[in-house]
């Protein structure tokens, strides 16, 4: 079997066929991790003995003929999605040694369907970041050229899946942590409409914006493994029922050209082709306005920090977690803060803290919803016209391990094409959009499939059309 092309629907195919067992599958899997990942550093835990032990589970189901479509597949899983009895850090000091005592729901429902967990990967420290550089236990690596960086801050994930690490992954998306890495890495990555995935059992970052969502290799793998794991979940508050998608040929595509209009020429002519593909497809395309998109960065750095540093207030060394011993209580959560989080993270909250300070909360905060709701506005009045707004999913291809580390703006600018989604609360994908060549290697880029709250059938249809496979 050649792992790195691989599909979970080749591999139902070939496990109920019994042309090799789960636990073959297994271990081809992790015989792969522990020859590539020492380099690459998708994993920081690899649980290889319970995952043999769930992979010899999946054939006894699998010969009792019960098989779903994920029993025997194996999945890795981002470091801040709970595991019952399993260390779920956030890839933060802080949580170094924290065990889960309860499943997140989206891992409830593929144990219900007895998939097999190859470990947990690396990503930006509590989903902070676009890079997978701000990990407490060190940076991932993209496969396609390891001196770059795989996305993030779902990194691991995505660089498992395309090193042949992982048959399929989940992530969280925030402001592109689904949708960034998968692009940087040449895979496909779906963020699902807000609520439609349950959170319950993600440490959250920015609650208003965090969506559990999938990493695959193609459009038909990240469609079966959102299958698996969406759902309304009374755990979770935000959880909506499952909506119909009502477009069932969606023809017109919307550009939003305005808002695109300092990308580099390189990216631009891929994105053109991709572009072409849908057009001898059958596609019409129109511009479109969406004149509120322009403030969505600044927005979007405005209401994560304020929802993280609401968020990460209780971790404060009292309860569970790290804890550095001190004289006074303050001293406790000064130095157990100071100790556990990493300089991202603490930018973060400072920066979120002053935000929704007295005085300074009806300048930045307030101001910022009230924004956000004018981007809703954008997409809802421009998918009256429209099937689907498509766009890069990134302004550049992968960028070099710590090129950005000095310019924490610069590394913001990255995440200009993926925010607006997040803000908005609507469903999108990446798909792989061609490559560009950096440094005599061809990396790849992305191209992103926007649709109306609830039509992810719709990203599916658009989506296998658009992509580019190598």
């Amino acid at each position: 079997m050649n792992l790195e092309t691989l599909t979970i629907a080749e591999a139902r195919r070939a496990l109920d066929a019994k042309e090799y067992s789960a636990l073959q599958l297994t271990n081809a899997y992790l015989d792969a991790i522990a020859k590539k990942d020492g380099e690459i550093h998708a994993y920081l835990e690899v649980w290889a003995d319970s995952a043999r032990e769930e992979a010899k589970a999946a054939d006894a189901v699998i010969a009792r003929a019960e098989s779903q479509p994920l029993t025997g597949i194996p999945i890795a899983v981002k470091d801040n999605m709970l595991i019952e009895g399993r260390i779920v850090s956030a890839a933060s000091k802080i949580l170094e040694n924290y065990r889960a005592s309860y499943d997140a729901t989206v891992i409830s429902k593929l144990k219900a369907q007895s998939a097999v967990f190859l470990g947990r990967t690396n990503m930006d420290e509590f989903a902070l970041g676009s890079s997978t550089e701000n990990s407490a236990y060190g940076p991932t690596k993209n496969p396609h050229d390891t001196s770059r960086v795989p996305g993030g801050t779902s990194g691991g994930s995505a660089a498992a899946v395309v090193a042949g690490m992982a048959l399929a992954a989940l992530g969280s998306d925030t402001g592109g942590s689904i949708r960034q890495p998968a692009a940087f890495c040449g895979v496909v990555g779906l963020k699902p409409t807000y609520g439609v995935v349950s959170r319950s059992g993600l440490i959250a970052a920015a609650s208003s914006l965090d969506q559990i969502g999938t990493l695959a290799k193609n459009v038909k793998d990240a469609k079966i493994l959102f299958d698996a794991i969406r759902g309304h979940d009374p755990m979770d508050s935000t959880s909506i029922e499952n909506p119909k998608s009502e477009i069932r040929n969606p023809k017109k595509l919307g550009v939003p050209r305005e808002f695109l209009t300092d990308l580099n020429a390189e990216m631009r002519a891929e994105f053109e082709k991709s572009l072409q593909k849908l057009k001898d497809a059958g596609y019409t395309l129109v511009d479109v306005a969406l004149p509120s998109l322009q403030y969505a960065l600044a927005v979007y750095y405005i209401i994560n920090p304020a929802e993280v540093s609401t968020n990460l207030a209780r971790l404060d060394g009292i309860r569970y977690g790290l804890s550095v011993p001190a004289d006074v209580i303050g001293e406790v959560y000064s130095k157990t803060r100071a100790a556990g989080f990493g300089q991202e993270t603490r930018r973060r909250i400072l920066v979120g803290t002053f935000v929704l300070s007295s005085g300074y909360a009806d300048a930045y905060y307030r101001k910022a919803r009230s924004v956000r709701e004018l981007i809703r506005g954008d997409f809802a009045k421009a998918f009256e016209t429209v099937d689907a707004i498509v766009m890069p999913t990134t302004p550049s291809p992968a960028f070099k391990l710590g090129e950005k580390n000095s310019d924490p703006v610069s590394l913001y600018l990255e995440d200009i094409f993926t925010v607006p989604v997040s803000l908005a609360g609507v469903p999108a994908i990446s798909v792989p959009g061609g490559t560009v060549e950096r440094d005599g290697k061809k990396l790849p880029v992305g191209f992103q499939i926007i649709a109306a709250w609830g039509n992810e059938e719709l990203l599916f249809k658009v989506g296998d059309t658009a992509a580019r496979r190598p």
